[in-house]
C-alpha cells in the first residue's frame, strides 16, 4: 500500500509540474511580438543569411594592372604610413596617393620611403569626390583600387580582388572588411559585430546576383573603363538643390550599376580599417552614413534604377529606408500589446530582444564568442540607430559635412594612432626629418570647375552650379555636371572593354619654392602647419 500510495504521489507531483509549464508557456506567448509583420522582416532576413552562406568568393588566375588612389585628408601620418606599408607589400603598378595642401608633414614622409611606384600629391581638397576625381583621372592601369587613407590590407587582398574582374560585365569588386585593433574599444567591438552581419549575412548575397549598392569606399575595385565615363556626375552631385559632399561610395556604386555593369562581393579580399574609439564619434559617423543611404536610395528610386536590380537587392534597399517604421512598430508591439507591468513581463521583454539579436548576431558571435557579454549594450545600440539615428538622419538628410574630420586637426574623431593598443598609439618622436628642404611643388593643375579658390572644405560652391532638373514624377534628379555629360538614367547592357594602360603625361616643369616650410607637427595633435603656398582650391602638386 505505501508503494502505490507513493507512486500516487509522484505521479500527481509530475503532473503537478506539466501543468505549471504548460501554463508558463501560455504565459510567455502572451509576451512574444510574432505578427505578420514580423514574421516578413525574419523571413527575409533568413532568405538573405542563406543566399549568402551558398556565395563562394571568385576563384581564378586573372590579373591585371592596377592603381590604387588614396584620397588623404589630415589623417594622422603614423596610420597612413602603416596602411602604405601594407599596399606597397601588395605590388600593385601604381600608388596615388592624393593629400590635402596642408599634409606637407605627410608628403615628406611618403617621399622619404623612396618608393618611384608611390606618387603622393599635394592638392587643394574640395570634398573628398574632389580627391578621387584626381587621383582617378591621373591612374594610368586597368584597375583602379580606392582606398581609405586608414585602411590597411590583409595579404592576398590585390590578388584576390582582380579575380572578379575575369568576367567582362563586372564593373565593381568590394572586399571583406572589419575593424583593426576591435578590443582597442568597446565601440570598435560593436562597430565590427554590426560590420560582420554586413558583411556575412547580406553582402555576399547580392553579390552573388551582380548587384552590391554601395561597395564600401574603404577599399573597393572598379574596372577604369567604368568609371571614367561617369566621373563628372560622381563629383558633382546634387541633392534638393545641395552639392553632395558625402556618400561618394554609394554614388559611383549606383552610377557603374546604371552603366550596366555588375557590382559584386569578393570574401577573400580582406581588409581593416580604423573605426572610433569614442560614443559620440560613433554615432556621428552613423548619422552621416545614414543621411548618405537616404540620399542615394532615394535617387535609385527616383531615377528608376532600383527597379532594374535583382530582388535581394530592391529588398534590402528598401529595407534600410524602412529601417525606423519596421523597428518603430516591433517596439510599439512589444511595449504596448504585450509588455505586462510586471516581473515576468519585463523579463520576457528583455529576454525576447536579446535572444533576437543574439540569432541575427550568431555570424559573429561564433567568430567572436567572448562577445555575448557586450550583447545587451549591443541591443540597445541597434535600436538607437534604428530609431533616432536614423530618424534624425532622415530629417536632416540633405545637411552636408562630414562629421568626423575637420580642418584644424589630424585624425579623424577617436580614429588617431593614440587610440590604438601597443606601438600603433604611440606617437612617432620626430615625426618630420630634422634636415629637409621645403617640398618643391610643380606647377598647379586648374582648378574643378566647382571649387572657389582658397575653399578648405566643401563648403561653398560658385556662382553657376548646374541646377537640379526634376523628374517627370516629381522626384529631384541629379543635374548634369559641369562639362555637360549626362548622367546614365537607365540600366543597359555594357560593351565590356579593357582599358589599357593609358602613356604617362610628362613630368610637368617645378615651380618655385614655397615662401614658408612646414612647420613640424606630432600625429594625433591639431595642425600647425599652413598652406604650401601658391595653391588655391582644386590646385594640386605632384612629387
Amino acid at each position: 500500500m505505501d508503494t502505490l500510495a507513493a507512486l500516487a504521489a509522484s505521479q500527481t507531483s509530475t503532473q503537478v509540474v506539466i501543468d505549471q509549464l504548460v501554463a508558463f508557456g501560455h504565459e510567455a506567448l502572451k509576451y512574444v511580438p510574432v505578427g505578420i509583420a514580423g514574421v516578413i522582416v525574419w523571413a527575409l532576413w533568413l532568405y538573405r543569411v542563406v543566399l549568402s552562406a551558398r556565395a563562394k568568393p571568385v576563384v581564378n588566375g586573372f590579373r591585371t594592372t592596377t592603381s590604387v588612389v588614396v584620397p588623404s585628408y589630415h589623417e594622422d601620418p603614423d596610420i597612413l604610413l602603416r596602411c602604405l606599408d601594407t599596399w606597397r607589400s601588395q605590388n600593385p603598378d601604381e600608388i596615388i596617393i592624393v593629400l590635402d595642401i596642408a599634409d606637407t608633414e605627410a608628403y615628406q614622409r611618403i617621399v622619404a620611403v623612396g618608393d618611384p611606384t608611390v606618387k603622393p600629391i599635394l592638392f587643394h581638397h574640395v570634398g573628398k569626390r574632389s580627391a578621387l576625381g584626381q587621383g582617378i583621372r591621373l591612374a594610368r592601369y586597368d584597375v583602379v583600387v580606392l582606398v581609405d587613407s586608414d585602411t590597411s590590407w590583409e595579404p592576398g587582398l590585390l590578388e584576390n580582388v582582380q579575380m572578379p574582374f575575369v568576367d567582362t560585365t563586372v564593373g565593381g569588386v568590394g572586399t571583406q572588411q572589419n575593424v583593426y585593433q576591435r578590443n582597442s574599444s568597446i565601440w570598435r567591438i560593436i562597430a565590427d559585430w554590426l560590420v560582420n552581419l554586413r558583411y556575412f549575412n547580406y553582402v555576399p548575397a547580392m553579390g552573388a546576383a551582380g548587384a552590391v549598392p554601395c561597395l564600401s569606399g574603404r577599399t573597393a575595385a572598379y574596372r577604369r573603363s567604368a568609371v571614367l565615363p561617369v566621373l563628372d556626375n560622381l563629383e558633382n552631385e546634387f541633392f534638393l538643390g545641395r552639392r553632395c559632399v558625402a556618400g561618394d561610395d554609394g554614388r559611383l556604386t549606383w552610377l557603374v550599376l546604371a552603366s550596366g555593369f555588375k557590382t559584386v562581393h569578393q570574401e577573400s579580399a580582406k581588409a581593416l580599417s580604423m573605426f572610433p574609439a569614442t560614443g559620440k564619434a560613433f554615432f556621428k559617423q552613423r548619422i552621416r552614413w545614414s543621411r548618405n543611404s537616404y540620399r542615394t536610395y532615394l535617387t535609385a528610386i527616383a531615377k528608376g534604377w532600383i527597379w532594374r536590380v535583382p530582388f535581394v537587392t530592391k529588398i534590402t534597399v528598401l529595407q534600410i529606408i524602412l529601417t525606423p517604421v519596421t523597428m518603430g512598430i516591433t517596439m510599439w508591439y512589444l511595449l504596448f500589446s504585450r509588455l505586462e507591468l510586471s516581473i515576468v513581463g519585463a523579463a520576457f521583454t528583455i529576454a525576447w530582444l536579446l535572444a533576437g539579436r543574439a540569432v541575427r548576431g550568431f555570424s559573429n558571435l561564433r567568430r567572436h564568442p567572448l562577445d555575448l557579454f557586450v550583447l545587451p549594450i549591443l541591443a540597445i545600440v541597434v535600436i538607437v540607430i534604428a530609431l533616432p539615428i536614423k530618424v534624425f538622419s532622415f530629417i536632416t538628410m540633405n545637411k552636408q559635412g562630414w562629421l568626423t574630420r575637420h580642418a584644424d586637426q589630424m585624425g579623424g574623431d577617436g580614429q588617431t594612432a593614440a587610440t590604438l593598443d601597443g606601438p600603433a598609439s604611440r606617437p612617432a618622436v620626430q615625426t618630420t626629418p630634422a634636415q629637409t628642404a621645403p617640398v618643391s611643388t610643380p606647377a598647379p593643375i586648374p582648378a574643378p570647375a566647382f571649387a572657389i579658390a582658397g575653399a578648405p572644405e566643401m563648403a561653398m560652391f560658385a556662382a553657376g552650379a548646374p541646377e537640379m532638373a526634376m523628374s517627370s514624377a516629381g522626384a529631384p534628379e541629379m543635374a548634369m555636371s559641369s562639362a555637360g555629360a549626362p548622367e546614365t538614367s537607365s540600366i543597359a547592357t555594357p560593351t565590356p572593354t579593357t582599358a589599357a594602360p593609358v602613356p604617362e603625361a610628362p613630368t610637368p616643369a617645378t615651380a618655385s619654392q614655397p615662401t614658408e616650410a612646414a612647420t613640424a607637427t606630432t600625429s594625433g595633435t591639431q595642425r600647425a602647419s599652413q598652406p604650401t603656398a601658391g595653391l588655391q582650391g582644386g590646385e594640386v602638386a605632384a612629387a
